[in-house]
């Protein structure tokens, strides 16, 4: 489930919100693993140029992608669990996360390295048809990446994204543990999880399969305090009014909600805490910045906060054919948001469109 992309997520968000001094001290602290997601993007300068990001210029666009991986089963081919892009103004001072549903149907074009000849799925299973090399059994992510972002790029009509994030789904629990969970969280409707009891312990599989059994979790409309394991658990629920894109709601509000906490806490001035925070996900994360580090990325955005950050849900709809689930598809108005997105006047857009704003309580 993409329910733990949030922890890795929040810790782009976190290392762009915490400016110039906490940026360079982590980066002689803690190192975030770099790779070539998009295929040939230039090395990183070696050294460091005064002023760090001073040549990353506005508007940006970041790929996003949440993945499932299963240590015991290294051959497992990885789909795209969670699909996020966040595009920040040409002033780099506003950012905007939406997301794209996994199951949302495009063209996924040929893609040599693999062997996949093309054609029209779920969003999900870029990822996975990118990853495969033919002839050995172990899957490559950050090939999958790269078809996973030119599918998107085909589908958005966003020319380059200027940097992009493998994450996967270890550490989040941790990490909202180690800010000390999550205080005053809005639940803006009633949730019952599908995996848990009311004490975390886990469901039991329904014999024969087909759900689980025993009471359940619930997280009732209001403020709430989430320990880590229930805002992992809120995170991956989909089974509740408004479906996957519910799902996508909560997820973002998750984001918010933490990197609220970071500076509620003062942990993003604070180098020694911050650098604690964000060692909780250990490798959860691979960067690539085309040829500019985090930090770069950290510095040129540094004027961003959790107040500076929209989320947006785009609407959509399910695609049954002959009475058969075939995915999802998005309104119409997402087209003219993805319009604005390219020509970066998604702040007017919104102004005439607050519906597609996550809404506040």
């Amino acid at each position: 489930m993409p329910g733990r992309v949030v922890g890795a997520l929040v810790v782009v968000l976190v290392l762009v919100a915490a400016g110039a001094v906490v940026g360079l001290v982590l980066q002689d602290r803690y190192r975030v693993p770099e790779q070539d997601l998009f295929g040939g993007s230039p090395s990183p300068t070696p050294s460091p140029t005064p002023e760090p990001g001073a040549d990353i210029t506005g508007p940006l666009d970041l790929l996003l992608v949440g993945i499932d991986p299963r240590p015991d089963q290294p051959e497992w081919v990885p789909n795209a669990d969670a699909v996020l892009v966040l595009h920040v103004n040409a002033r780099l001072t506003r950012g905007y996360l939406f997301s794209l549903p996994r199951d949302l149907l495009v063209d996924v074009p040929a893609f040599e390295p693999s062997g996949f000849d093309g054609g029209r799925t779920k969003l999900t299973h870029a990822m996975s048809r990118g990853s495969q090399i033919p002839g050995q059994d172990l899957p490559d992510r950050a090939q999958g990446f790269a078809l996973l972002a030119e599918t998107v790029h085909e589908y958005t009509g966003i020319e380059r994204f200027d940097a992009g994030a493998v994450l996967n789904f270890a550490g989040f629990t941790d990490l909202v543990e180690a800010v000390g969970g999550l205080d005053g969280f809005y639940v803006d409707q009633p949730v019952a999880s599908q995996h848990r009891h009311p004490d975390g312990s886990h469901r039991t599989l329904r014999p024969g399969g087909g759900g689980y059994v025993g009471p359940q979790k619930v997280y009732e409309v209001g403020e709430q305090r989430l320990a880590g394991w229930e805002a992992l658990d809120y995170a991956r629920q989909r089974y509740i009014d408004g479906a996957d894109y519910a799902r996508q709601r909560h997820q973002r509000q998750l984001i918010q909600a933490l990197v609220r906490e970071l500076f509620a806490q003062d942990l993003v001035t604070d180098p020694a805490g911050l650098d604690r925070v964000v060692q909780t996900v250990g490798d959860a994360l691979v960067f690539d910045g085309r040829g500019q580090r985090l930090i770069d990325f950290a510095f040129a955005l540094r004027r961003l906060n959790a107040d500076r950050i929209a989320l947006v849900g785009l609407p959509g709809s399910s695609v049954i054919n002959g009475g058969s689930y075939q995915g999802e598809r998005l309104d119409p108005v997402a087209d003219d948001f993805l319009a604005a997105v390219r020509d970066d006047r998604v702040a007017g857009f919104l102004a005439d469109h607050p519906g597609l704003r996550d809404g506040q309580p």
